[in-house]
């Protein structure tokens, strides 16, 4: 993980975000230990108190768990349960915008179809 923050969103936030990232592209595979928060504040150059938030809510959205003694690691599920979250989180916050600059563009399904082809992964 890179120590890219943005203005927009609180640092524990995005560091939650950059874990769930990681979670659905599969660099934390289930039932993987999580980077110690003392070594993600160090890596990240953040105060330990965000980094321990950022898996607390991890934690409280059933994404990872602790383990007495041992840290924090993705749960079995946790992909599929991420996913899920994520797909409802577009639905619901993104893609309304996105509907709207469509509209407000005056673009058609045709025209977005025909952009979109071939610049897959672009």
């Amino acid at each position: 993980m890179t120590p890219d923050w943005t203005d927009d969103q609180p640092i524990y936030r995005q560091l939650k975000d950059k874990v769930v990232a990681a979670i659905m592209d599969g660099v934390l595979p289930e039932g993987e230990a999580l980077p110690s928060v003392r070594n993600v504040a160090m890596d990240l150059q953040i105060n330990p108190i965000t980094a321990s938030k950022a898996y607390q809510e991890l934690v409280m959205e059933g994404f990872v768990e602790k383990r007495r003694g041992l840290g924090m690691f993705v749960i079995e599920g946790a992909r599929a349960k991420v996913l899920k979250a994520e797909r409802t989180r577009f639905i619901e916050e993104e893609w309304p915008r996105v509907l709207e600059t469509i509209r407000r563009l005056g673009f058609n399904a045709d025209e977005l179809l025909k952009s979109g082809l071939g610049k897959k992964g672009s």
